[in-house]
């Protein structure tokens, strides 16, 4: 099924209306090769529809995100980033000292979300999480 039709299938799944803005806003988070913020998709979006505004991106955005198809993290800017969360889950190490970041896979954290859940009884959503740090070279010039 290509990616379009995935999209509206998705939306009125979830009981949304499929209007060409959330599925531009949809299109431009999930085609994106890294994080993006709002005012980056708008950006991308109004390239082909000038009429869309910044409060309609960031209430689809949060509309994506509660149904689980984007992830809102904060990546140690102040600003909130947005990525399609696709099947394959991975979270982030950023190093305080060198900003570099680090892909983590979701093995590591798969097991702590189910040991959470046994101990405390809690759901942790752990679909995208952002550990910050030091990483190996920062940890060596600091001793």
């Amino acid at each position: 099924m290509p990616c379009e039709e995935q999209m509206v299938q998705t939306l009125k799944e979830y009981g949304h209306r499929p209007t060409p803005q959330r599925l531009m806003i949809l299109s431009a988070v999930r085609h994106s090769q890294d994080h993006v913020t709002a005012a980056e998709v708008l950006e991308q979006v109004k390239e082909s529809y000038s009429f869309i505004d910044l409060s309609t991106v960031y209430r689809t955005l949060d509309m994506l995100k509660q149904m689980r198809l984007v992830s809102e993290t904060d990546m140690g800017s102040g600003r909130y980033a947005y990525e399609w969360l696709g099947q394959d889950r991975h979270h982030h190490l950023i190093c305080n000292g060198c900003d570099r970041i680090e892909l983590l896979v979701d093995e590591f954290l798969r097991s702590l979300g189910t040991s959470i859940s046994e101990s405390y009884g809690f759901e942790a959503d752990m679909d995208h999480v952002v550990l910050f740090g030091r990483c190996r070279d920062c940890e060596g010039e600091s001793e």
